[in-house]
């Protein structure tokens, strides 16, 4: 499966409460908003992104991309945030077999993210597959069959809230990811901003 039938699901509706309640995907990055950066290295590996966040969700009309909201109450986290983008692929753009998730503070996240996710799990995305890397695993960072959409919402109906338990769970597969080369280091590729410090560190690292 090529990237023109793929849904990319961009994850930004944490709370930020390490950086002050900030929204972080906002926070400028190098003079762009974070999520910029990670939009600009998703966006050409799939044919359409959608935005999952929660409160006002115009602050992010500047992106010109699709917005939606959890279909879960109550910040249920991550799981919540996939159930809702498998809800939008499926009501715009049936047909597609899975979507990719990505986490929206995550500025250095592979550009083959896609294409090893669909070398691993078949053209048709028929396996739940999901992230890892030197640093563990991550199951934010996924490839989520739609067929898999009933079973995410009566987990998430049951309460349960942790995306590496769940994932677990359904036997997916781990994909390993090795470091990415920024400002001449070896960086995780899943190096997420949550505190202040992490944003002064992505900085350095862009303008070494």
């Amino acid at each position: 499966m090529d990237s023109s039938s793929s849904v990319g699901v961009l994850l930004a509706g944490g709370k930020s409460s390490r950086m002050g309640g900030a929204d972080k995907s906002l926070l400028p990055l190098v003079g762009r908003p974070i999520l910029a950066h990670v939009v600009e290295r998703l966006g050409p590996q799939v044919a359409n992104l959608v935005i999952v966040a929660n409160g006002d969700l115009s602050r992010f009309a500047a992106f010109g991309l699709p917005v939606v909201a959890d279909r879960i109450a109550g910040h249920a986290g991550p799981l919540a945030g996939i159930h809702a983008g498998i809800a939008w692929a499926k009501a715009n753009r049936p047909g597609v077999p899975f979507v990719i998730s990505a986490a929206a503070d995550t500025p250095f996240l592979p550009t083959d993210l896609v294409d090893r996710f669909r070398t691993e799990c078949g053209e048709h995305g028929e396996t739940l597959a999901v992230a890892r890397s030197e640093a563990g695993l991550h199951p934010v960072f996924g490839l989520w069959p739609v067929s898999l959409a009933a079973d995410l919402e009566a987990a998430l109906g049951r309460g349960e809230r942790k995306a590496q338990d769940w994932v677990r769970a359904h036997g997916a597969r781990e994909v390993f990811f090795p470091a990415v080369t920024v400002g001449g280091r070896d960086v995780d590729p899943f190096f997420n901003i949550n505190r202040p410090a992490d944003l002064g560190e992505a900085e350095a690292l862009l303008t070494a």
